[in-house]
């Protein structure tokens, strides 16, 4: 393979990992609006795979207080991980356990791309390697994807019933979907290589010999 297209893969898998790392951290997923009880009182409830957080705004036209607090969640007690809400939490805790599976891949996908783009022998080889790499990446993303989807749909958690998916469930949707795309760009481009294509391996294109 052309070392362009390595570099290319490079730059996408990197935009990949730091999506990944940036919607497991983000603490909205799921985002309640609680509607306003009392006058002036305003909750939102964010989820996130490893925390909740819920921000209380109290305004009265004269003052505005604002209360933000975060907890690890789901929390075996406080959330009844061992009573009604055991289904919930094995999916949620394996969502997050999933994503960060995603992320492990990804960062090791970078590594063999570093390794691999150093000589041409080695370029010829690791494409294999790292299509794989990224195939499992988006993989375990979409796991997390298609689990926190049903804990959503199916109402696993009464608190869900009012709730939208947000910001880091959109960004684990691109980052399994942009994995999934490299991946197949790699192995095209690999297979497409080792055939001899001038475009996918370039001026030094193996060619069998005839005799």
């Amino acid at each position: 393979m052309r070392k362009t297209s390595y570099v290319v893969t490079f730059l996408v898998t990197l935009v990949i990992l730091v999506l990944n790392v940036l919607s497991a951290e983000r603490p909205d997923w799921i985002v309640i609006n609680e509607p306003e009880v009392i006058d002036g009182v305003k909750t939102t409830i964010r989820y996130g795979l490893m925390e909740r957080c819920q921000r209380n705004i109290v305004e009265d036209g004269r003052f505005k207080y604002v209360d933000y607090k975060c907890r690890p969640f789901p929390m075996r007690v406080m959330d009844r991980c061992e009573q009604e809400n055991r289904n919930f939490c094995t999916a949620f805790t394996s969502a997050r356990y999933a994503a960060e599976l995603g992320i492990g891949f990804a960062s090791v996908a970078l590594v063999a791309l570093l390794i691999g783009v150093s000589t041409h022998s080695r370029r010829r080889r690791i494409w294999r390697a790292v299509a794989g790499l990224v195939a499992l990446h988006a993989t375990f993303q979409l796991i997390a994807f298609v689990l926190i989807t049903e804990v959503y749909h199916r109402h696993l958690y009464a608190p869900f019933d009012h709730a939208q998916l947000s910001a880091g469930y959109y960004m684990n949707a691109v980052s399994w979907i942009l994995g999934m795309l490299i991946a197949g760009g790699v192995v095209t481009t690999g297979i497409s290589a080792d055939r001899g294509h001038a475009w996918a391996a370039g001026n030094r294109a193996y060619r069998p010999i005839s005799g």
